[in-house]
């Protein structure tokens, strides 16, 4: 099929769907769904469906020391952090302004990169950060939506949330298995944070499965649908599209979690904050520019 072909269909999509799950996570912290259950059904459910659907092509998945030991690291820095603060901010951030958090990860990951020496960026990159830098401070400072501020502490968890982002960006850059499909990774990464998701649950007194899922049965589904869609079309973008477009799924995600936030949960968020958005925004599109620059030099 041509379009799974297409970075652009493939960056659309993939942003599109995440986006989604922003607003399905506020829907479940309303429905008073734990936040480490809600991440459990996240990663749960797309490894289930796609390992299904993997075995049923008769495509196994490789369970080397090596695979499993990525598949443990990554999915403690990508889905188990990431997801468990996500869903823990959405309540009081609000799902716009989490949504908005996550374009902060490209410029994150090209910050660590740098200090890692991945990846140095050059002039024009770090132009790009010093603006990410800057509008991540004016949106900080309006801290959520109007009607409903959230403390620092909140606020410091949700830039916790890119931060962890770009810290798995970077590990998976430097420990990917040689000869490993994207898909293949998907799945042992996302069974790994069911598991870990899972001993969490068991341990804390607050959390139990289903943990109240089964009262919002249509949309505990249409999440696993969305959520296994998710990852499928993302590994398909990382193999087609490489980092640098896949870095830019959080600005598609951003604009549709901001447009559902507005439209269906009345979020409402100041002008500053649009202010800082569009400083990350041009921060982001500056670093994107670079790493172009850098990839065709």
């Amino acid at each position: 099929m041509r379009l799974l072909n297409s970075p652009g269909f493939l960056l659309i999509a993939t942003g599109s769907l995440l986006g989604l799950t922003f607003p399905l996570g506020k829907q479940g912290s309303l429905a008073g769904i734990h936040p480490v259950v809600w991440a459990f059904l996240f990663s749960f459910g797309a490894s289930t469906a796609l390992l299904l659907f993997r075995v049923a092509r008769k495509q196994p998945l490789l369970l080397t020391i090596r695979n499993c030991k990525f598949y443990c690291v990554a999915a403690l820095i990508s889905l188990v952090l990431p997801n468990i603060l996500t869903y823990s901010v959405i309540p009081v951030l609000g799902s716009g302004f989490t949504g908005l958090l996550f374009t902060l990860s490209p410029l994150f990951t090209l910050a660590i990169s740098a200090i890692w020496q991945v990846r140095m960026p050059n002039k024009l990159g770090l132009i790009g950060i010093t603006l990410g830098f800057i509008g991540a401070v004016i949106v900080s400072l309006t801290r959520g939506e109007v009607d409903n501020p959230a403390s620092i502490g909140l606020l410091l968890a949700g830039i916790c949330i890119p931060l962890s982002l770009a810290l798995g960006n970077v590990y998976r850059t430097m420990a990917w298995p040689v000869g490993a499909q994207p898909i293949e990774l998907a799945i042992g990464m996302n069974l790994a944070s069911s598991t870990m998701l899972l001993l969490i649950i068991l341990v804390l007194p607050n959390a139990s499965l289903p943990g109240g899922l089964e009262s919002i049965k249509i949309t505990a589904l249409f999440t696993v649908v969305i959520c296994s869609m998710m990852v499928a079309v993302h590994s398909r973008l990382q193999y087609v599209g490489g980092p640098t477009y896949l870095s830019q799924i959080g600005y598609v995600a951003a604009g549709v979690a901001l447009f559902i936030g507005m439209l269906f949960f009345k979020e409402k968020y100041s002008w500053i904050t649009w202010i800082g958005a569009m400083c990350i925004l041009l921060g982001a599109g500056v670093s994107m520019k670079a790493q172009k620059m850098n990839s065709k030099s």
